[in-house]
């Protein structure tokens, strides 16, 4: 009998350290080579670790949301074959299937990414995959659990929302589901009753919701914001937007507003170049982009993420609503590539119909400003002289004050005010 220690392998470029998400093996489990023994978690993704070894689980790293240093120990097994202490790891998978050992290779992984919860995908052992989550079809019920439970429930015909699960946030652990079967061979299953008055639930802050926390703060303790909220009549710019999707027979390329304040924004950033910038801290330098990279802040299953359209002021409105389509899509499906998902010199967020009136929004460091898109509403407005209902909207943006001053903001918000208002002027090169 000899020991085989299993380090944390090197999850991707930069990565020092690696939070544990979930166990899937405890102290004293006999564990087969190949068998996932945990998902760790970057700020760039979720990677579900295979053991290299066959043996007993003789001591694990921590419980989930410790940090784990790359190259430290992870877990101890107990193994029949003589293998060195110190023996390098076995290789870690990508989502993409690009594989990576301990040594100098990277796994390329995208930024807070995981694997697809909507579709089945073959993936090998030791792959790169998020905390997978699928909804059913039945109540629209978030299931949150791995690929590994969703193969073995599908290969079984188990109906996942029937699995009470007693992970963090109700995910569905191997024991629960090793549980569930053995319940259902007895003839003892019943569907999961909760009293929602007689249960608190501890849900503990790891993964893409620490990282969004993180960053949510640091952005509020060094940033000055300057908010600034202009309302803006976008009746002609309605008009124009159904005429335009009246002359489209595919409903999948009709055009939201999005693209056309997008559009607006990426002509007005050539006259305020100040706001198409990122603060580098380290080196106190304030990088101004020729490109505009924009960023489409988009509420995903993990939490808020932001992908990014490359060059959007080389593209034409159809083609800038079918890429932030795209890479929205891709962020939401897990998706999305490591650089869909950073590089990002100037934010749009919408909360859609629930805009609300006025919001602040929060910005996306490194960068300097952000564009809160809010509920548009007909509201009686005095136009030429004469009360007439118009169709209303106010756009919510916020600067940091230390390099974008009040007027600057405020005079591009007013010159994106008047395309969106004589929209035929954002097509003005």
């Amino acid at each position: 009998m000899s020991e085989y220690v299993f380090k944390l392998p090197d999850l991707g470029e930069g990565t020092v350290e690696s939070e544990i998400g979930e166990w899937n093996i405890k102290i004293g489990d006999h564990v087969a080579e190949e068998d996932i023994v945990a998902t760790m978690m970057t700020d760039k993704a979720a990677v579900e670790l295979s053991s290299p070894v066959s043996g007993k689980v003789v001591s694990i790293a921590g419980e989930p949301g410790d940090m784990v240093a790359v190259g430290a120990p992870l877990v101890v097994f107990e193994t029949d074959r003589a293998t060195p202490l110190e023996q390098p790891v076995a290789a870690s998978t990508s989502r993409d299937g690009a594989a990576a050992t301990s040594g100098d290779q990277e796994v390329e992984q995208p930024v807070g990414a995981a694997s697809s919860g909507d579709q089945e995908v073959e993936q090998p052992v030791g792959a790169a995959s998020s905390r997978d989550q699928a909804i059913t079809a039945g109540n629209n019920h978030k299931v949150v659990t791995s690929p590994a439970i969703r193969r073995r429930a599908k290969e079984a015909g188990v109906e996942l929302s029937m699995v009470p699960g007693s992970g963090t946030g109700g995910r569905i652990l191997r024991m629960d589901f090793d549980r569930f079967l053995k319940a259902r061979q007895s003839g003892k299953v019943s569907a999961p009753v909760t009293s929602i008055a007689a249960t608190t639930t501890e849900v503990k802050v790891i993964g893409v919701r620490r990282v969004i926390a993180e960053r949510m703060a640091e952005a509020n303790r060094e940033v000055p914001h300057f908010a600034y909220v202009e309302e803006i009549d976008i009746t002609e710019l309605e008009s124009l937007r159904q005429h335009l999707n009246n002359a489209k027979t595919d409903d999948s390329t009709r055009l939201t507003l999005l693209p056309f304040l997008g559009l607006a924004l990426v002509r007005a950033l050539r006259d305020f170049p100040q706001c198409n910038t990122t603060y580098d801290k380290d080196r106190n330098v304030l990088l101004r982009h020729g490109a505009v990279h924009l960023g489409i802040a988009t509420q995903t299953a993990d939490g808020l993420k932001v992908p990014v359209v490359r060059n959007a002021e080389q593209l034409s409105i159809d083609e800038l609503a079918a890429e932030i389509r795209r890479v929205s899509e891709a962020a939401r499906n897990n998706t999305a590539k490591k650089e869909e998902l950073s590089g990002s010199t100037i934010t749009i967020t919408s909360l859609g119909k629930l805009g609300g009136i006025a919001s602040t929004p929060v910005i996306n460091l490194p960068e300097v400003g952000i564009i809160g898109v809010n509920k548009a509403v007909e509201r009686p407005m005095v136009f030429n002289g004469q009360v007439a209902v118009r169709l209303m909207m106010n756009l919510s943006s916020s600067f940091d004050h230390r390099f974008v001053d009040g007027y600057d903001a405020a005079a591009m918000i007013q010159q994106i005010k008047a395309m969106l208002e004589h929209p035929a002027t954002i097509f003005i090169r």
